[in-house]
């Protein structure tokens, strides 16, 4: 039950994120940059205050409410609301350190760049989640994506000010940068092949 309701929670979280990238996707072929912190900031506005991110929220802080896992609030309607309120704010502040801050501070450029149809499905599936790695400079360049690594773990570390004591531990925290890092490879396969999905619904008139 516990893996079903993980893997329930990945999906919606993802849906909401690749639906909350809809203006922040481009194609793996168009031209690169130079990308300007201006750009940056609005990239971060426009991928995180969306309504579809407290959906994400919402699964997130359901999921470890059901399985009592970190954040570990404890049972009740109190508990589930302070999850809920903490998985907000992770979202919120991984996406600006990571995406804004430093992206700008690293030059890089974090918005993912969709392969499309034309290529084969398990090497858009390898691009999607090597992304959470690999990403551009703001020149066009491939670089390690420190944005990601470093960004998440500011995000991390500033959790621990509202984590409970309990789960934020040296392996807690652990856990949490590595689970936040990988998880955007991940979040990356929804705006790679939902075109396709909505592609496959127009033709069949759905």
């Amino acid at each position: 039950m516990r893996y079903f309701l993980h893997l329930a929670t990945i999906g919606i979280a993802l849906f909401a994120s690749s639906r909350s990238k809809a203006q922040t996707t481009l194609d793996v072929s168009a031209p690169s940059g130079p990308v300007t912190v201006e750009q940056k900031w609005q990239f971060f506005l426009q991928e995180t205050f969306t309504p579809l991110t407290i959906v994400a929220s919402a699964a997130t802080a359901a999921e470890s409410q059901i399985t009592n896992t970190d954040p570990k609030y404890g049972v009740g309607s109190i508990a589930m609301a302070k999850r809920f309120g903490a998985a907000s704010v992770d979202n919120v502040t991984q996406n600006f350190f990571s995406d804004f801050v430093m992206a700008s501070a690293l030059h890089e450029d974090t918005k993912y760049r969709r392969m499309g149809e034309r290529r084969r499905f398990w090497s858009r599936v390898g691009y999607a989640i090597s992304r959470a790695v690999v990403t551009r400079t703001d020149t066009g360049a491939s670089t390690v994506n420190w944005a990601n690594f470093t960004g998440s773990a500011l995000s991390v570390g500033l959790s621990n000010a509202y984590y409970p004591v309990r789960s934020r531990d040296l392996s807690a925290t652990a856990i949490n940068w590595g689970g936040s890092s990988a998880g955007v490879g991940f979040a990356n396969l929804f705006p790679e092949f939902l075109p396709d999905f909505k592609s496959w619904l127009k033709r069949h008139h759905l």
